[in-house]
């Protein structure tokens, strides 16, 4: 279904995902239909949130039924793009990078990783996950032959500009980034999704010490 509106929030955009989780673990169960009442309930958003965000895409549900499960599912999946299998690179074998490959159902999420890549001696030439690890030096004739559209950057901060300078000016647009650096500063019409694991350790510290000033409080 076409978007009925061309400017969605980046919040709306960020629930999807969410949205798209737990509505494939209700289809997988067999469950055909839900309100969104018995959503907010489940979920923690209000009904009123959720016939919000679907609307902005046209909204799917039918007044009295509720919602298909499988077929909002599918709906989700097109807003995101995520049958489309955008080819992607990763550089950085390292640890993370090894995690994210074996484990990153790409192909589930709307990507197909064609490529690993590292610069390291030790590194270049081994397998992990199915992936020969690829000499970054090469990128550019790999560049040419498979045309991937985004690259993950598994690499230390200080490497981050120059690798993404060098995959930018080959032609790729879009970067999963999980250093600090900031490409948008030098390349403000990239797409990029910066992944800040310590901002997001730093939230959960947050929580944690709101919740026990609360018990604290509630004991006195």
């Amino acid at each position: 279904m076409t978007p009925k509106k061309q400017n969605v929030s980046m919040s709306v955009i960020r629930r999807l995902p969410r949205y798209y989780r737990f509505l494939s673990e209700l289809a997988k169960k067999g469950e055909t239909r839900i309100s969104s009442k018995e959503l907010s309930e489940k979920m923690g958003f209000t009904a009123s949130q959720i016939r919000q965000d679907f609307n902005c895409f046209g909204g799917f549900g039918q007044q009295g039924y509720g919602y298909n499960a499988a077929q909002l599912c599918e709906e989700i999946e097109k807003i995101l793009g995520i049958q489309k299998r955008h080819p992607c690179i990763l550089v950085g074998a390292g640890n993370l990078g090894r995690a994210i490959t074996g484990h990153m159902p790409f192909e589930q999420l709307g990507f197909s990783l064609i490529g690993v890549f590292d610069n390291a001696p030790t590194v270049i030439g081994r397998t992990i996950s199915g992936f020969k690890v690829l000499d970054f030096a090469g990128i550019e004739e790999f560049y040419r032959e498979r045309h991937p559209l985004m690259a993950i950057l598994c690499i230390p901060q200080e490497q981050v500009e120059a690798v993404s300078d060098h995959l930018f000016a080959l032609g790729i647009r879009s970067f999963w980034n999980f250093s600090h650096y900031d490409i948008l500063m030098k390349h403000p019409d990239a797409i990029v999704e910066n992944v800040h694991m310590n901002d997001s350790l730093m939230t959960l510290s947050y929580k944690l010490a709101q919740a026990e000033q609360k018990n604290t409080s509630d004991s006195l």
